[in-house]
C-alpha cells in the first residue's frame, strides 16, 4: 500500500499563496481610484502629444506635437517614400516589445483580461511605459490601429502597479485595474458613462458598490482632466440634427435598422475571423518577428500609397478619425467628395479590415476600438447611400446611419453592447437616435454571436486556452483559478490495497478526499463524506473500490473556477481532481481536489457585508 499526502511541491505553492495581502476600506479604495483616474487622464494627453510628435516627424519632417486626427491631411512631402515610415516605426516597436515587454504587443485589452482572470491582476509597471512608446510609434508612423487600446492598458497597468505596491488583495487589485481601463476610455473619447460601462461589461467579474464606485470616480476624474488638457468637445463633431424628425414611424424604418444590423453583424464576424487569421499566421512566416513586421508594414505602406494615388488621401492609416468625421459631415469639405459614394465607403471598410489585421498580426501595438468606429461609420454610410433610394420612407442619411453603424460595430465586435449604445449617445447628445441604435446593435450582436461565439477580445485568449466566463457578474470568486480554491490535503491511494496497511489512517477522517491510482494512472476518486473512513473503523479490510467514483472530472490548476463548476454540473459530480502540466494527466500530476466545501469557502471568503 502506498498512501501519502499531496506532494511537497504543493507546500511551496501554498507558501506563495499565503503571502500577506492588504484589504483597505471602500473610502481608501475610492481615493486610490481617483489618483489612478488623474494619472490616466494625464497619460491620455501625453499619448496624444507623443503620437502627434511622431506623426509630424514621420510624415512631414517637422518637430511639432500638434496633430488633429479628425482632419484629412494632405499627403506627405516624401511621396512614395512614406512607405518607409510604418516599416521603420514597426521595427522600433518590435525591438521595444521583444526586449522589454511582450505584453505591449497587440491591442492591449486581451492582455488586461488575461491579467484579471489568470495572473491575479498582476501587470508589470514597465508595461505602461513600453505600451506608450510602442503605440505612439505604431500610430504615429501610420499603422492602422487605435489609441484607446494603449491607454486602456496603460491605465490598467497603473492600477495594478498601485495595488502591488500597497499589496492589495486580488479583489481590490482587479477593481483598480478596471478603474484605470474605464478612465482610459473616458479620457480618450470624452465619454465618462461609456468608460464606466466598458469597465463593467468587459473587465469586472462583479458589479457591486465595492467595484462600481471606484470605477465611476476614476472615469469621472479622467474625464474632467481630459477636458482640461485636451478640450471639452466630444470626440467627433456631429451634424446639428443626427436623426431627422417629424416624419413619423413607418415599416421601412425598422426594416432599414434590422438590415443594417445584419450587415454590421456579418462585418464584425469578418473582422474577428480575419484578425484571428493574421495573428495566427504571421508568426509562422520564416525569418522571425522583424521580418514578419517588415512584411506587414510594407503591406500597410502600400495601402497608404494606393489610396493616395487613386483617391488623394491615405484614408486607412492611423486611428482613422478623419474618415469617420468626413462621413459624419456627409462628405462636405472633402476635396474628392468621395464620402458621397457608397462604393468608396464599402471599399474603405474592406481596406481598413485588411490594414488593421495586418498591422496587429505583424506585431504593431494599438487598439481595435477606433478601427471598429471607422468600419462602423463606413459600412453604415455605404448602406444609407446604397439602400436609401429603395427605402425612401426610412429617410436614410449617411451621417445618421454612420453613427448607428459605429455603435453596432463596437457592440457586436467587442461584446460591449451597452458601451456602444451609450458612447454614441454621449458623442451625439441626440436622444432621437437611441431607438435605432438599440435595434441595430441588438441585431448586429446577435448575428455576430450566432456566427462566432467569441468577441474580438476573448477569441485571442481562447486560443491560448484561457477562457473568459461570459456570465461573470455574480461574484469575484469566479476570477479564482482551481488552484486557488482546491483542497491540498488529499490522499493518494493504490487501487486494490487495503487501507489497514496505512500507518496514517488514525489521523485521517471522513473529510479527506482520496485520489486512487494504479500503475501511475488515475482510476478513481473517493469524495469527502463518502463513508469510507467510518466504514474503515468497523472493517479494516474494507475495499476502496466500494466507495470510489470511476467517472472522473479533471480540471487544470489554471482553469477558472467557473469552468470547474460547469464541468461538475455537466457530469453531476461533487468533486474534481486538479492537475498541473500539459497533456494527459497522470497520478503524479495531481495537485489537489476541488470539492463542494472548497467552493463554499471561496464564496464565503468573497462575501462583503
Amino acid at each position: 500500500m502506498s498512501l501519502s499526502m499531496a506532494s511537497a511541491s504543493n507546500s511551496a505553492r501554498t507558501k506563495t499563496q499565503a503571502e500577506p495581502e492588504t484589504r483597505v476600506n471602500l473610502l481608501i479604495l475610492c481615493l486610490l481610484s481617483l489618483v489612478i483616474g488623474i494619472a490616466t487622464g494625464v497619460g491620455a494627453w501625453g499619448l496624444r502629444a507623443l503620437i502627434g510628435l511622431i506623426h509630424n516627424i514621420a510624415y512631414y519632417g517637422r518637430f511639432d506635437y500638434h496633430y488633429n486626427a479628425n482632419i484629412l491631411e494632405s499627403t506627405s512631402q516624401f511621396g512614395n517614400w512614406i512607405i518607409l515610415a510604418p516599416i521603420l516605426g514597426g521595427l522600433l516597436v518590435v525591438f521595444l516589445v521583444l526586449q522589454f515587454a511582450p505584453e505591449a504587443k497587440g491591442h492591449g485589452v486581451p492582455e488586461v483580461m488575461d491579467a484579471i482572470f489568470y495572473t491575479r491582476g498582476n501587470i508589470r509597471g514597465l508595461v505602461a511605459i513600453i505600451k506608450t512608446l510602442a503605440s505612439a510609434l505604431s500610430i504615429g508612423t501610420g499603422a492602422a490601429v487605435g489609441r484607446e487600446g494603449p491607454i486602456i492598458q496603460i491605465g490598467s497597468s497603473l492600477g495594478s502597479a498601485f495595488s502591488q505596491i500597497l499589496k492589495l488583495n486580488t479583489t481590490q487589485k482587479i477593481t483598480l485595474i478596471a478603474a484605470g481601463a474605464g478612465a482610459g476610455i473616458a479620457a480618450t473619447f470624452n465619454t465618462p458613462l461609456g468608460g464606466v460601462l466598458f469597465a463593467t461589461e468587459i473587465l469586472l467579474p462583479e458589479v457591486s458598490n465595492r467595484t462600481f464606485l471606484p470605477v465611476v470616480l476614476s472615469t469621472g476624474a479622467a474625464t474632467l482632466l481630459g477636458r482640461m488638457l485636451i478640450g471639452p468637445n466630444p470626440a467627433f463633431a456631429m451634424p446639428a440634427e443626427v436623426m431627422p424628425l417629424g416624419h413619423g414611424i413607418n415599416i421601412e424604418q425598422p426594416i432599414a435598422y434590422v438590415a443594417l444590423g445584419l450587415l454590421v453583424g456579418v462585418g464584425a464576424w469578418l473582422f474577428i475571423r480575419v484578425l484571428v487569421f493574421m495573428e495566427d499566421n504571421f508568426p509562422k512566416i520564416p525569418g522571425g518577428p522583424y521580418l514578419q513586421n517588415i512584411i506587414g508594414m510594407t503591406i500597410m505602406g502600400g495601402l497608404m500609397i494606393g489610396c493616395a494615388h487613386f483617391f488623394g488621401h491615405y484614408y486607412v492609416d492611423g486611428v482613422g478619425y478623419s474618415v469617420v468625421q468626413a462621413v459624419l459631415a456627409g462628405g462636405r469639405g472633402m476635396s474628392t467628395g468621395g464620402m458621397e459614394l457608397w462604393a468608396l465607403l464599402g471599399l474603405l471598410f474592406a481596406l481598413k479590415i485588411l490594414a488593421t489585421t495586418v498591422c496587429l498580426g505583424s506585431g504593431a501595438s494599438g487598439g481595435i476600438f477606433s478601427p471598429s468606429l471607422f468600419m462602423g461609420a463606413t459600412i453604415g454610410g455605404a448602406f444609407a447611400l446604397f439602400a436609401g433610394p429603395y427605402l425612401p420612407g426610412a429617410d436614410l442619411q449617411a451621417p445618421s446611419a454612420a453613427v448607428i453603424g459605429m455603435a453596432a460595430m463596437v457592440g457586436a465586435g467587442s461584446g460591449a453592447v451597452m458601451t456602444g449604445i451609450v458612447m454614441v449617445f454621449e458623442m451625439t447628445r441626440d436622444y432621437e437616435i437611441i431607438v435605432p441604435v438599440i435595434v441595430t446593435v441588438a441585431v448586429a450582436a446577435g448575428v455576430r454571436r450566432m456566427l462566432v461565439s467569441e468577441t474580438v477580445y476573448t477569441i485571442k485568449l481562447r486560443h491560448r486556452g484561457h477562457r473568459i466566463p461570459k456570465e461573470r457578474h455574480a461574484n469575484l470568486y469566479l476570477e479564482a483559478q482551481a488552484q486557488d480554491v482546491m483542497e491540498r490535503n488529499f490522499v493518494r491511494a493504490q487501487s486494490g490495497a487495503p487501507l489497514s496497511a496505512s500507518p496514517q489512517t488514525d489521523v485521517l477522517d471522513d473529510l479527506s478526499p482520496v485520489v486512487v491510482e494504479r500503475d501511475g494512472r488515475l482510476v478513481g476518486l473517493v469524495q469527502p463524506r463518502s463513508g469510507l473512513w467510518s466504514r474503515f473503523r468497523a472493517d479494516p479490510d474494507v475495499k476502496i473500490e466500494d466507495f470510489m467514483e470511476r467517472s472522473l472530472v479533471l480540471v487544470r490548476d489554471t482553469d477558472l473556477l467557473g469552468r470547474a463548476l460547469a464541468r461538475l454540473k455537466r457530469h453531476r459530480a461533487g468533486a474534481a481532481i486538479v492537475y498541473t502540466g500539459e497533456g494527459k494527466p497522470q497520478a503524479k500530476d495531481v495537485v489537489g481536489v476541488v470539492t463542494k466545501r472548497a467552493i463554499a469557502d471561496a464564496v464565503i471568503n468573497n462575501f462583503d457585508d
